[in-house]
């Protein structure tokens, strides 16, 4: 943990960032921000656990997205399936960090600052200085703290959804494409909240079974 930090502490002021959803097909993509204005030893203590949100339990997610959410200047934005599937799935998810961090360097009136970018890409048409992290989520503590919230909002989320179209099991395999899902989809078809360009070589293979 104290390294997370000591990553962060020698850029400066830092704005992290970072996506959960890309990979799914079904459900939005979200993006986080994460400034934190003062890093005490009990925030460095409380956030012991942080990293990269797909190493984390759920459970431990919650808990440290409590902690980050308390002490920290943050924003959460969701971009919904239709405009994935209009802008393609990596340009949704950089418009995501682009909308997250703007809105955390408003609040937060930062003049002299970084972003740090988790992946190989940066935001395009972004007024601030950035740098893209390659697994940052695993270096970074404002990025691995941006890949908590984005994970633990997109899991609510998806929750919500699962309450709607129970039938695809969203509460369990959060819009990826288990054999659990698949199967759903091969019984009750897409519903609005699908990516259909996700799952065009499910429906070849399905087609060539014919």
């Amino acid at each position: 943990m104290d390294c997370l930090f000591e990553f962060d502490k020698k850029y400066g002021t830092v704005v992290g960032t970072d996506e959960a959803g890309r990979g799914p097909a079904a459900g939005g993509v979200f993006a986080a921000a994460v400034y934190f204005p003062e890093v005490t030893k009990g925030l460095v203590s409380d956030l012991s656990r942080l990293n990269d949100s797909k190493k984390l339990s759920r459970k431990v997610r919650e808990v440290l997205y409590n902690v980050i959410k308390e002490n920290s200047i943050n924003s959460v934005v969701c971009i919904e399936v239709d405009e994935i599937e209009k802008n393609n799935i990596l340009n949704s998810s950089l418009k995501a960090m682009k909308l997250s961090c703007e809105a955390v360097i408003n609040e937060a009136k930062l003049s002299k600052f970084i972003t740090l970018v988790d992946g190989n890409k940066l935001i395009k048409n972004y007024s601030y200085p950035q740098k893209y992290v390659i697994k940052g989520d695993g270096s970074s503590a404002s990025i691995a703290a941006a890949s908590i919230l984005a994970k633990v909002e997109r899991d609510f989320y998806m929750d919500r959804l699962a309450q709607e179209f129970p039938q695809y099991g969203w509460e369990h395999n959060a819009g990826y494409l288990t054999k659990e899902h698949l199967n759903a989809i091969d019984k009750f078809g897409l519903c609005k909240y699908h990516r259909p360009s996700f799952l065009k070589k499910h429906f070849e293979k399905q087609l060539s079974l014919f």
